[in-house]
């Protein structure tokens, strides 16, 4: 199953990806500031699977580098419009920050421009305003009407639904800052004295930096895709099986436990897990025996479910479940708490 599975995810993400390049090379050619995505195979690092049929694909945008942490508080006081406010606008959560344009050294003259800025603020409800008319152009000029269709949002946020030959793929496109050059003071990590991951991969994790994601209406959102990346890239080296718990806990959680379309739980959140729970075990010897190991990280999985409570792994302040359905996550708790009452392995 987990065979079929990736089998069926690979050919997924090569068939979106090929038509997600076309949609965003023509958004290039529209507007300089947004990047075509590259084509780079399964393990592109601007593809997220977070379920078979539901993908988060990052965006780059062009035009800004040489970023630099803002140290002055910046008290902001205006609707997405532009219009002032009586009191400010909340502040960021430990996951999200303000951006100015100003904490670039170089930045193209578009992103001084009243539709994406204000007050020297980068707003990403308007970057995605203007990013969803150019997806919404681009699917017409691109002749990609049968195959790719805008859906309808709440919020300024794009998500699209694409044809592929097997199903339909919901996938989210996120416009994003990358910042290869620094690593954010918030992300206080390591935490002292952890033996997992090694310090030279901790050191090469710090040099990748970080993204930046227009997800909400004011604030950017901190994402670590590189880092995580190279945390997974290198996981069994010691000839250990973790990459097989992670691999059959993703199963079970798309067939048993969390079956459906836009599950309460993702791929995102099992990797963040897997982080913790290699963190906690980092000897060889602990991943050595399957069945072991693999009940340790349901195990783990139960009590964050349990407990609607899963700490993001780069950010100590972050609950990844803080606005997730609890009622589904309930259900989910109970699914897991019958399989580790009599956990079956269907493995050789």
């Amino acid at each position: 199953q987990v065979e079929r599975r990736h089998h069926l995810v690979s050919k997924a993400v090569e068939e979106v990806q090929k038509i997600i390049q076309q949609l965003t090379t023509e958004i290039s050619h529209k507007a300089i500031r947004f990047q075509a995505i590259s084509n780079s195979g399964i393990h592109n690092e601007n593809i997220k699977v977070l379920a078979p049929s539901q993908f988060l694909i990052t965006v780059p945008l062009r035009g800004l580098t040489g970023y630099r942490e803002c140290q002055v508080r910046h008290w902001r006081y205006y609707t997405v419009n532009g219009a002032k406010l009586l009191s400010s606008v909340r502040d960021p959560e430990e996951l999200h920050q303000w951006l100015e344009v100003e904490q670039f050294s170089k930045s193209l003259q578009q992103w001084h421009e009243e539709d994406v800025n204000i007050e020297g603020d980068l707003v990403p409800a308007k970057v995605l305003i203007v990013f969803r008319e150019l997806v919404e152009k681009s699917i017409i000029s691109c002749n990609l009407s049968s195959k790719v269709t805008v859906l309808e949002s709440f919020s300024s946020v794009v998500r699209v639904a694409v044809e592929t030959s097997e199903s339909q793929v919901e996938v989210e496109l996120v416009p994003a800052v990358e910042i290869p050059t620094c690593w954010p003071e918030k992300a206080r990590w390591p935490r002292c004295l952890k033996r997992w991951p090694s310090q030279e991969k901790v050191r090469c994790i710090k040099s990748l930096g970080f993204d930046l994601l227009a997800r909400s209406n004011y604030h950017w959102q901190l994402c670590f895709s590189r880092a995580e990346h190279i945390l997974m890239e290198g996981l069994d080296e010691d000839g250990g099986c973790r990459m097989k718990c992670f691999r059959v806990m993703r199963q079970m959680k798309e067939d048993v436990w969390c079956a459906r379309n836009k599950p309460v739980i993702t791929a995102y959140h099992l990797q963040t897990v897997l982080f913790w729970t290699c963190e906690k075990y980092p000897r060889t010897k602990d991943w050595r025996c399957f069945p072991e190991a693999f009940l340790r990280l349901v195990q783990k999985l139960h009590k964050c479910v349990s407990q609607h409570f899963l700490k993001h792994y780069f950010l100590k302040n972050t609950n990844l479940l803080k606005y997730a359905n609890t009622s589904d996550l309930d259900l989910v708790a109970s699914k897991l708490a019958v399989f580790l009452e009599n956990p079956v392995f269907c493995l050789d």
